[in-house]
């Protein structure tokens, strides 16, 4: 069954749901690179590079850097 298929047999709150919840991620996800961005990097644990490239991991980059990332 097709990506698009299963989509359709979603209820409207499941949908609205999955919206939300990728909004989160995308906001969390940004918010992670613009701190790593502004904060001078001995205020970060290891590479500023590493923490910005580990925002690619879905829900656990964001969560990563708020919890470890800063000193």
């Amino acid at each position: 069954m097709s990506m698009n298929k299963r989509l359709k047999n979603l209820s409207t709150g499941q949908k609205a749901g999955i919206a939300g919840i990728s909004a989160a991620e995308i906001a969390a996800k940004i918010s992670a690179w613009v701190d790593i961005y502004r904060r001078p990097a001995h205020q970060i644990r290891g590479p500023k590079w590493a923490w910005a490239l580990a925002q690619l991991i879905n829900g656990v980059g964001p969560a990563a850097y708020w919890t470890f990332g800063r000193k």
